[in-house]
């Protein structure tokens, strides 16, 4: 256990470094024009971004000891699928309720 001053230090540390990142694009860029360049490659980080969070969770699920389950392959391979004809909200949809179906039927 760390004592009470280090806990807080580290707390008000983290939050200034959390507030610094943001404030760097919100404070300093938020009222210019960004170039085109860079809005290209903004438009795909929600690209990168979500499968980097969800295929860990599908291949090496921490809830069964990291081994993978026929439910969750079943259920991410119909998100994207769906994903693909309706978006992010339809795949998350999608993939929420074959998750819960294919839990209760297999």
């Amino acid at each position: 256990m760390i004592g009470a001053g280090e806990f807080w230090s580290l707390t008000l540390a983290l939050g200034l470094g959390t507030f610094l990142i943001r404030f760097s694009f919100l404070g300093l860029l938020g009222g210019r024009q960004l170039p085109g360049w860079l809005l290209l490659h903004l438009k795909y980080v929600g690209v990168a971004v979500f499968p980097a969070l969800i295929v860990p969770a599908v291949l090496w699920p921490a809830a069964t000891g990291g081994e993978t389950e026929a439910p969750r392959v079943i259920a991410a391979l119909l998100a994207v699928a769906v994903g693909l004809r309706f978006g992010p909200v339809g795949a998350i949809t999608a993939g929420l309720a074959a998750l819960y179906t294919a839990q209760a039927l297999l």
